[in-house]
């Protein structure tokens, strides 16, 4: 293998260690190899076989090369261009991927309107189709056909596409109704850190089911005896949590009550689902819902998921970083007036239209121009909250925006173990962050960006904001291995070039 590659591969190799937070001898340790070995590994001055850079990915979960198919994706960005026009928002990524969980409730036809052809929605439908769902693109292929089969064949799934999403974990509310036993592949996705699934397990174990995670595996019994027959309160108001209780309730022939759940934007529109499906849910918006659930859901239904309010977001942060006048359309606007309060305090100039309703006849839209704005830092910390709230997606947005702000912006991210850490990042583009703890950053503005050749975080929305602040920066700059991009975000490149950006889908190994 010539040198050059020899060096390009090891620096490859280097980075995704880092990104992942591993030692040089954690990573022997899983090759079952020396420190020494891969010291000379990431220094390129190590002849490396095929086979051993698929062992290397695999241990990072990194796709160094990629053996029998098309290699990673990377971008290179021609930054300190003006964005301008208009752009429309996609639906939501969070509530498409669990309304495909939510369609195997559903023994009849159920159709998905304007899904997201993202890879967190390839990767369940692969799922689905190898435990037996039927499940095809129509409509010149914007919409989505599910249709379930009788019987479920979960010794058939795809543990490989399972693992690479956290959305999995949907599947247990579901499938109790379904079958008394089976197993799960650990839930997988981007890299946070520790993510219990206990709160998961509190509000299902009402429901009968019991879970026993050993070998890489859920292994799931349900008891048939076990119904709620009280309030289920929700240790965590978390999304996810809400979604599988509601799976849950739905098909439970009985009233369900569910305390502490989230109301945010991807729980509203399961609900509105699961209503087009028969059962009824009193509260929603709200975090008391009433769940009155039908044994059997045989329905041919028709749905439309609303828009998504953390890819406005990233559309905003885009307009506001690179200093440009934009207009978002079909913005969600109940699921970003904390954030956008916060944005007027810091100066940022704006206007909205008049709400109107999203496709699905119970969201509300507008659409949103930013313009070019000398903004101050906030005079409190920007932190997140259960909705409404700001969004927990959406403070690594503020990271770019309050590296352009004038002062210091404080960002607290305490609900994920290190995705703080990755918002460092962008020190290597010419940021100013200072990293007080693994949930505090200290950001210091204005920034001069400077352009870089960087790996992608981990992490799907510190990512994106890397990808930003490439946008801002003069000269070009290279984002390698975006798959993690592409797990949120539907030709998010693109559809950036349209509105001015200069970005290169390539791939060189």
């Amino acid at each position: 293998m010539a040198d050059d590659y020899l060096v390009r591969i090891g620096k490859l190799i280097r980075d995704a260690r880092q990104h992942r937070g591993w030692t040089q001898s954690q990573l022997a340790e899983a090759l079952g190899t020396s420190q020494s070995a891969v010291n000379r590994i990431e220094r390129g001055n190590q002849n490396i076989s095929l086979e051993m850079i698929a062992r290397i990915g695999e241990a990072l979960d990194s796709e160094i090369v990629s053996l029998g198919y098309a290699g990673p994706m990377h971008l290179r960005v021609v930054g300190g261009r003006r964005l301008s026009g208009a752009i429309d928002v996609k639906t939501s990524k969070n509530a498409c991927v669990a309304l495909l969980c939510a369609s195997l409730l559903n023994q009849g036809r159920t159709v998905l309107r304007r899904v997201a052809r993202i890879e967190e929605v390839y990767r369940l439908l692969e799922v689905l189709g190898s435990i037996g769902v039927r499940t095809r693109w129509i409509n010149d292929g914007v919409d989505l056909e599910i249709v379930p089969s009788a019987e479920l064949d979960l010794a058939a799934i795809d543990a490989d596409a399972a693992r690479r999403t956290r959305s999995i974990i949907m599947f247990l509310g579901p499938l109790l109704h379904r079958m008394d036993h089976f197993k799960l592949p650990y839930a997988g996705g981007c890299d946070l850190g520790t993510r219990t699934v206990e709160p998961h397990m509190i509000a299902l174990r009402r429901f009968g089911l019991d879970i026993a995670a050993t070998e890489g595996q859920y292994h799931a019994m349900v008891d048939r005896s076990v119904r709620p027959d009280r309030p289920i309160v929700l240790t965590e108001r978390g999304d996810t949590v809400t979604e599988n209780a509601l799976l849950a309730a739905a098909r439970h022939d009985g009233i369900t009550v569910i305390r502490n759940a989230s109301s945010n934007y991807m729980v509203q529109d399961l609900c509105f689902f699961l209503e087009a499906l028969g059962v009824k849910v009193d509260g929603i918006g709200t975090t008391t819902l009433t769940v009155h659930g039908v044994p059997t859901i045989d329905v041919d239904v028709d749905y439309s998921p609303s828009e998504d309010p953390v890819e406005a977001m990233s559309l905003v942060a885009a307009a506001v970083v690179t200093e440009s006048e934009l207009t978002v359309r079909r913005v969600p606007i109940e699921f970003l007036e904390i954030e956008l309060a916060v944005l007027e305090e810091m100066g940022l100039d704006h206007d909205r239209t008049p709400e109107y309703f999203a496709d699905n006849g119970r969201t509300r839209l507008v659409d949103l121009t930013v313009r070019p704005s000398k903004l101050e830092a906030p005079i409190d910390k920007i932190h997140p909250m259960p909705f409404p709230g700001l969004n927990i997606d959406n403070v690594p947005f503020f990271a770019a925006i309050a590296a352009v702000a004038q002062g210091k912006t404080l960002i607290h991210d305490w609900v994920y173990d290190n995705r703080a850490i990755y918002l460092t990042d962008l020190n290597r583009l010419g940021g100013r962050l200072q990293l007080l703890d693994p949930h505090r950053v200290l950001v210091e503005g204005p920034t001069r960006w400077r352009a870089a050749e960087m790996m992608c975080p981990p992490a799907l929305r510190p990512a994106v904001v890397v990808l930003l602040a490439m946008m801002a920066a003069e000269g070009t700059s290279v984002l390698r291995n975006v798959y993690v991009i592409n797990r949120g975000y539907e030709d998010l490149a693109e559809r950036l070039n349209s509105i001015g950006a200069q970005i290169e889908i390539f791939r060189d190994i």
